[in-house]
């Protein structure tokens, strides 16, 4: 991601509310581990219906946060952020 990108997002998480510094790094990094688990611990996840994720986040809630973000963003710094965003998506949407 380029740094004027980077500069945005820091600025997004000093002057809203919701948001903490690094929040938007962890939530990237949380849908990225996720979504490179393997099928069976994926299938796990689904018949135990964990869906408090106590101990690491909730992947979702750090996808959801991660569509937020890009709303809020300038249309470039949007579009480099979706790019990374999107390589993970991919990787969920495969069969």
């Amino acid at each position: 991601m380029s740094s004027a990108a980077a500069s945005e997002i820091f600025r997004l998480e000093q002057t809203r509310n919701h948001l903490r510094p690094g929040d938007v790094g962890a939530a990237v990094r949380l849908w990225k581990d996720y979504v490179h688990r393997p099928g069976r611990l994926l299938w796990q996840d689904y018949e135990r219906s964990d869906v408090h994720w106590h101990c690491c986040g909730d992947p979702f809630e750090a996808r959801a946060l991660l569509d937020t973000v890009m709303r809020a963003l300038s249309p470039r710094s949007a579009r480099r952020l979706r790019a990374v965003v999107g390589r993970f998506d991919a990787v969920w949407d495969r069969p």
